[in-house]
């Protein structure tokens, strides 16, 4: 059986977030309705139900005009951002810790062993780390067993690629981050909860610390 055709509104709107997250479209552009019906070739009630569930996620914003626009990432809305990851991401550690079946977690510890070289691979490589990231978060979602939780996590993820094109440009901390997953995996994989906990606290804290101090004190994330 052939798969049902994509509807227009989620076309657009895969599209859109899509953009939104690569960078293509920064923070600050403006989106009016006529030239992005337009330019993805949709009629305007389909776009704005798009916009409409980009607004929910907290990546488009109404403007005091018209139309919308890009939301910025700002400092504080990357510490409130990250003081949810810590309330969260803790839990699920704790969690997974807890876990009976570690055996996910074993495997993506060899994986991990071998971040050091992927991130010395020029970009192919950086992508292919986070793609492990992204694989280690799905364990954890599986382990946790919450899906009130990894509905949570989810939404948080959607900004944290946004905050990962900021982080890739320092290949210091990629390559400590993944030492620190490292440790994280560890706990989990001997079953402390604890020690999972407190190595994911130090590991948002020092994410945090580097993705400011790049940004600066007072400049915005696009």
């Amino acid at each position: 059986m052939r798969p049902a055709p994509e509807r227009a509104s989620d076309r657009a709107y895969r599209v859109l977030r899509d953009e939104i997250l690569d960078g293509l479209l920064p923070a600050g552009t403006v989106l009016l309705e006529v030239e992005q019906s337009a330019r993805l070739g949709v009629s305007r009630t389909p776009l704005r139900a798009a916009v409409a569930r980009l607004v929910a996620d907290g990546l488009v914003a109404g403007r005091s005009g018209r139309g919308f626009s890009v939301t910025e990432m700002s400092v504080d809305s990357i510490n409130d951002l990250y003081e949810l990851r810590e309330a969260l991401e803790e839990r699920a550690a704790t969690l997974a810790a807890r876990g009976a079946d570690r055996s996910a977690f074993r495997a993506l510890r060899e994986r991990f062993l071998a971040a050091p070289a992927l991130l010395e691979a020029g970009e192919h490589g950086i992508h292919e780390y986070y793609a492990l990231i992204d694989e280690f978060d799905a364990a954890i979602d599986d382990a946790i067993g919450n899906s009130f939780l990894v509905g949570a996590l989810d939404t948080v993820r959607t900004h944290l690629v946004r905050i990962r094109r900021v982080a890739r440009g320092n290949p210091v901390r990629l390559r400590a981050a993944a030492a620190e997953h490292l440790l994280i995996l560890d706990a989990i994989i001997d079953g402390d909860a604890a020690l999972a906990a407190h190595a994911t606290h130090v590991h948002l804290h020092l994410s945090r610390a580097s993705v400011l101090a790049m940004l600066g004190a007072n400049e915005p994330a696009s």
